[in-house]
């Protein structure tokens, strides 16, 4: 496949050169036709990454009922988000360093395999075992996915095939929920994993034959691994503090105060090694300087509000509605999707529009939380 040749620096480009570089950086960089295919592979990615959360939610508390550990329960989502995090800046490395093909690739395949594994869980143990191999996967396959839409297209297209993504997020809060309950309650939940595996493979072939070896403009790229050890050693005890806290331990137990001690200075060190490792011209797993940007911070605390919102309300509405009221799970399902349905896409499309048309992240960003807000929803 070849591109398109494009201006590298317009910005230092004599007045007179400027419109023609310009232009000439805007032209499309690969064919409408792989481009197109590509797309397709890649949203069919998204598409299992986003649905795996809300499809699971509804079949979770069948889960614990046949295998036993609802002392576990919040483990199952938590253990796949926890190694998925750890990775995505790993991951990120490693595509400016081998290209976005080959690490999009062993996501994908990483991904498809801890779904079958997860699917033949025989304990709650197993299953949060597979689970977080599950999540060593999924954290290349979202944050590429939106690269990968960057690498594609020029500036001006990408609000629009960005506006698409988000519509296929919205699109699996709205079947996810409701197809989880349908598959529990009419099969067994083990579907809810094995139902991954066809749109999987299908997207691998598509994304083999298909998809350009794209390569990220870093050369020299190192690897923060003493960074994500921290973080690990970090996240982990914080988030036994908040799961034994108040149930298997006091709050103010030595244990959960031992856990949260722990947590606060491997966070720390975690802060303070970044920062140093950034000023001395490192590559730093998060730099702590992208918080002096005003945008990249306060979309990251919206970004943690509405996500703690998202998940838990994914999480532990069902389990009240099948465990309290009684409700079915194709019922705790539809009870998610209703207000999901309302909101999702359509807030997805105006944001891309705003951005496309104004140019405006600001705009595009604060205008559909605004209207979410307002919604009450």
């Amino acid at each position: 496949m070849e591109t398109r040749s494009t201006a590298s620096n317009v910005a230092n480009l004599t007045p007179a050169r400027s419109d023609t570089a310009v232009a000439d950086y805007e032209q499309p960089r690969y064919s409408r036709r792989d481009t197109v295919l590509t797309m397709i592979g890649v949203l069919m990615v998204m598409l299992l990454a986003s649905l795996d959360q809300t499809i699971v939610s509804t079949a979770m508390p069948r889960i614990i009922a046949d295998l036993q550990g609802f002392d576990r329960y919040t483990w199952v989502s938590t253990a796949y988000l926890l190694t998925s995090t750890v990775m995505v800046p790993i991951y990120g490395k490693l595509s400016d360093l081998l290209g976005r093909k080959p690490i999009f690739l062993f996501g994908v395949v990483v991904f498809l395999a801890g779904s079958a594994l997860s699917g033949t869980a025989q304990s709650m143990n197993q299953l949060i075992l597979f689970r977080a191999f599950q999540g060593i996967g999924a954290g290349a396959l979202i944050p590429i996915a939106i690269t990968i839409v960057g690498d594609l297209f020029t500036p001006r297209e990408r609000g629009k095939w960005q506006g698409l993504t988000g519509g296929v997020f919205g699109l699996s809060a709205i079947i996810g929920p409701t197809l989880g309950g349908w598959i529990t309650q009419n099969t067994t939940w083990r579907w809810i994993f094995y139902v991954n595996l066809p749109i999987g493979i299908a997207a691998l072939l598509v994304l083999i034959f298909l998809m350009p070896a794209l390569r990220g403009k870093a050369t020299n790229v190192s690897i923060d691994y003493t960074g994500a050890a921290l973080l690990v050693l970090g996240t982990v005890p914080l988030l036994l503090g908040f799961t034994f806290a108040g149930s298997q331990y006091d709050w103010l137990s030595p244990q959960i105060i031992g856990l949260f001690a722990g947590a606060v200075v491997a966070l720390t060190a975690f802060v303070f090694y970044e920062a140093r490792l950034e000023r001395r011209g490192g590559q730093p797993i998060i730099e702590p300087g992208l918080f002096k940007n005003s945008v990249f911070s306060v979309s990251t605390v919206v970004t943690m509000i509405f996500g703690m919102g998202l998940f838990g309300s994914i999480f532990f509405i069902p389990l009240f509605v099948q465990g309290v009221i009684g409700g079915s799970a194709t019922n705790s399902g539809l009870i998610l999707t209703r207000p999901l349905s309302r909101y999702s896409p359509s807030l997805a499309r105006q944001a891309a529009s705003v951005l496309t048309s104004h140019g405006s992240i600001h705009t595009a960003v604060v205008t559909p939380s605004q209207l979410a807000i307002a919604s009450g929803r």
